[in-house]
């Protein structure tokens, strides 16, 4: 069974940065799809790093593009998640998601470990 386990984040004024870290385990010496998703209260959970191959390169929305930095060591099924220019609708829980690749090293995301959340709140 693949474990996903986030830490960092915290609280933050607006303008600051956060680094959030994740490790995903249980799935041997294979490299895992990783990705980070958020979820402000109210609201749908939504992607802010998706990896759409295994090693290949984060798409973002365009609400953290140029913000938000997802890098993946895929030998050890790591990603952390840099934020910069943190803004308070930046604010939410934020889960850290693996799955398993399919047809080699595609990432459909359709059958997801999560993480448990780690909570950033970005303050004005």
């Amino acid at each position: 069974q693949v474990k996903v386990v986030e830490s960092g984040g915290g609280s933050v004024q607006a303008g600051g940065s956060l680094t959030l870290s994740c490790a995903a385990s249980g799935y041997g010496p294979s490299s895992l799809c990783m990705a980070w998703f958020r979820q402000a209260l109210g609201k749908e959970r939504e992607a802010v790093a998706i990896i759409n191959s295994v090693g290949g390169w984060p798409h973002y929305p365009s609400s953290v593009e140029g913000r938000f930095t997802a890098s993946q060591d895929t030998a050890k099924n790591t990603v952390d998640l840099q934020m910069n220019s943190l803004k308070p609708e930046d604010t939410a829980m934020y889960y850290c998601a693996a799955a398993k690749p399919v047809r080699g090293t595609y990432c459909n995301f359709k059958e997801v470990f999560w993480g448990q959340g780690a909570q950033v709140t970005v303050s004005s």
